[in-house]
């Protein structure tokens, strides 16, 4: 029997999960999020956190205040509501990358793969923005999707045992950083000096489901400058307006 999306599905006596499909699709995921925020912005009685994903969303609760059987009619009532129109403008953020030498130890294989010259994978990999589904695996670690798809590559046959934080992968269709030092089977194609993820700083994670990002490349001179700059507290990522045709 084919499945019937939206849907509540329990996790347990304190949590819903809010499924919208069954695939990896922006439209799906725009209503992942926009659940979300409608949740976040007037939170019900009870209300502990959300947790999006690709395609669903887990609404934890605490159910001593909150009337779980009530907050799943709610939800799903909500649910059906949401149109898929993705939040087109807004603000991205500029995450710089150097795509050289040893921080980019797996660029030579995926230009093999693809076909193309090193330079134009990288011209390719900072040519879009792409959009943040969803963060797991470990703290911070970011799903970007809209990456250009003549770049897609299958992920290493054997996974490495310790990947530095801050590298940039290509693992199929998908690219993303990698914010601790961890293990992990995605094409290293550079690295960012920014620290995505710091348990001491207010906010620990830097990047945020429903974000949007574009890479830039720089130099090793730059990536240095930028490494110590970004550890001011002070510091603010570069941003960018985006507009609704970008």
């Amino acid at each position: 029997m084919e499945a019937v999306f939206p849907r509540v599905l329990t996790a347990g006596e304190a949590c819903w999960v809010v499924e919208f499909g069954d695939s990896i699709d922006m439209a799906v995921n725009a209503r992942v999020q926009a659940l979300r925020r409608k949740i976040e912005s007037a939170p019900f009685p009870g209300f502990i956190e959300t947790v999006p994903t690709y395609r669903s969303l887990a609404v934890c609760f605490n159910p001593m205040v909150s009337d779980g059987e009530k907050l799943k009619d709610a939800l799903l009532e909500t649910a059906q509501g949401l149109t898929a129109e993705a939040e087109a403008e807004g603000e991205t953020v500029l995450i710089p990358v150097c795509y050289e030498g040893e921080l980019a130890p797996d660029l030579p294989r995926v230009a093999e793969h693809t076909g193309l010259s090193e330079e134009e994978v990288v011209r390719r990999h900072t040519a879009n923005d792409c959009y943040c589904y969803m963060l797991g695996f470990t703290p911070g670690f970011s799903y970007l999707g809209g990456m250009d798809p003549t770049l897609e590559t299958p992920r290493l046959k054997e996974p490495r045992e310790k990947i530095p934080a801050g590298s940039v992968g290509i693992a199929a269709k998908q690219t993303g950083i990698y914010p601790i030092d961890s293990p992990g089977g995605w094409n290293l194609i550079g690295r960012t000096p920014l620290t995505l993820f710091d348990p001491d700083r207010p906010v620990p994670i830097f990047l945020n489901a429903g974000m949007w990002v574009r890479f830039y490349p720089v130099g090793p001179e730059e990536f240095a400058r930028i490494k110590e700059d970004a550890a001011r507290p002070d510091w603010k990522p570069e941003m960018r307006r985006r507009e609704a045709d970008a």
